[in-house]
């Protein structure tokens, strides 16, 4: 395990009997009113659920993903998604504790993926999809470094695994950064 001595946090890697909990983060998160304490939520764009138990062990058990676990005194507070995809890596499943938003935590965590990715598989980009109409959490990403590409792929519409949507608009944009 290592730690990030300036937050506390503890990273490893999640296992299968971590899913319930992050299930429950990622749901907070993203999704109905427990999310409106932070300011990730999607709660205006989006019902119903961002992951299920099913998702999140397939990320947990694949073997060119991982999926971290960032803990603070013990608890779980954060996680996020590292996959192996060739010349880049593919960030997802990003999500903070909505108590927690808004103190850094995300810059850090972030940081730390963005090392993760460099030293284990040599990667020299690191790309993410965010849905094109989340403007303040993709003007968050670009003041990390990470650019609008204008690819867009579409929202996967009549598939309640991601959500129900209440507006016709969605669609997923890439974002990419060049890692140093």
């Amino acid at each position: 395990m290592e730690s990030v001595t300036d937050l506390a946090l503890t990273f490893r890697d999640a296992t299968d009997g971590d899913v319930d909990e992050l299930v429950a983060l990622i749901e907070s998160a993203y999704r109905g009113e427990s999310s409106r304490a932070g300011w990730t939520t999607e709660a205006d764009i989006l019902e119903g659920q961002r992951t299920d138990p099913e998702g999140v062990l397939e990320v947990v058990r694949s073997p060119d993903s991982r999926l971290l676990t960032v803990e603070r005194e013990g608890r779980i507070v954060a996680c996020f998604q590292l996959e192996h995809r060739g010349e880049y890596a593919y960030f997802g499943m990003f999500a903070v504790s909505p108590a927690l938003q808004g103190a850094g935590l995300g810059k850090t965590i972030i940081a730390e993926a963005e090392r993760r990715a460099r030293e284990a598989w040599g990667v020299r980009e690191m790309h993410m999809t965010v849905i094109s109409v989340r403007e303040d959490l993709i003007a968050w990403y670009e003041r990390r470094g990470y650019r609008r590409t204008g690819r867009r792929t579409p929202f996967p519409y009549g598939d309640e695994r991601f959500g129900i949507p209440r507006r016709a608009d969605l669609e997923f944009e890439l974002l990419v950064k060049e890692l140093s």
